[in-house]
């Protein structure tokens, strides 16, 4: 709980949840969850995610969304957000975000970015933007709407391991799962 309070304490000045407060930055990452919820119908955290990742290319603060995630995530966050009305050409997918830690730095090393945008849930933007800073890039939060009541208690438990464990992956410096061939935004063609 420590943990977890911390985290969000340090993230407060730079998460936001509208998009006019926010810096206008090439690059946006939106972290990854679950296409379909444990019910069987639409994760909300997901559609939640993709609302305010439209929202904010829609506004002009991005050029372009870094969408990662592991298995299945990645194809259904970018055909979500095509419905949305975000361009293809403007979506970069990233297939090995097993772990908020792994986007994060696949966001730097694959990807080069050192000022991005994350776009998550305000309880897990504080973590993202913990481990972004220490990672040496310069980042903001853009809260996606909550759920008005979690899935599971399962969910909202798991907050607090993640918060030591975001920890300890700076301690330790874990390198991320998957390296990768390095991709240059807005030069390389997306996925």
């Amino acid at each position: 709980w420590l943990a977890e309070r911390r985290l969000d304490e340090t993230a407060e000045a730079h998460s936001f949840s509208g998009v006019a407060r926010l810096p206008a930055v090439d690059v946006a990452l939106v972290l990854g969850t679950a296409p379909i919820g444990p019910e069987g119908g639409p994760n909300v955290y997901f559609v939640h995610r993709l609302d305010a990742a439209a929202a904010l290319w829609k506004a002009g603060k991005v050029k372009y969304l870094i969408v990662s995630g592991s298995t299945d995530e990645p194809a259904a966050m970018r055909a979500g957000l095509v419905e949305r009305g975000v361009p293809a050409a403007a979506i970069y997918d990233d297939p090995a975000g097993y772990r908020t830690w792994d986007s994060v730095l696949r966001a730097r090393d694959v990807y080069g970015q050192k000022r991005l945008v994350i776009v998550s849930q305000r309880f897990h933007l504080s973590r993202a933007l913990f481990l972004a800073r220490h990672a040496g890039i310069e980042a903001w939060g853009f809260a996606a709407r909550d759920v008005d009541s979690p899935y599971s208690i399962f969910t909202e438990l798991r907050r607090f391991p993640s918060a030591l464990r975001a920890y300890l992956d700076v301690w330790t410096g874990a390198p991320a799962r998957d390296g990768g061939v390095p991709v240059k935004i807005g030069i390389d063609p997306p996925s």
